[in-house]
């Protein structure tokens, strides 16, 4: 039984993993998200372009509002904005809105 394919399989697979890591130290959300979601967070008043960093940041994070029927709804939502959440307290420094 030759185990080559297998084990290159298996090196490839963990290779990738590796790589995937070492990317989690990178910032996920830009400084106008941080901006703006700490806005919404302190009840500012809604604005498109608020609202709009908030979409591009939970589709960052797996959401896909363009689907016609989604099976999966609302869970995929929740998934999307609790990663965004860690995210937030990862990449965001706290900030003042006034």
């Amino acid at each position: 039984m030759n185990r080559l394919p297998m084990f290159c399989a298996l090196a490839i697979s963990l290779a990738g993993c590796a790589a995937g890591g070492a990317q989690q130290s990178a910032t996920h959300l830009s400084a106008a998200q941080c901006r703006d979601l700490t806005a919404l967070r302190n009840h500012a008043p809604l604005t498109r372009e608020r609202n709009l960093s908030e979409l591009a940041a939970l589709e960052k994070a797996g959401y896909d509002p363009s689907r016609f029927y989604d099976p999966y709804y609302p869970d995929d939502l929740h998934a999307a904005q609790r990663q965004v959440e860690i995210w937030y307290r990862t990449d965001c420094q706290p900030q003042r809105v006034d």
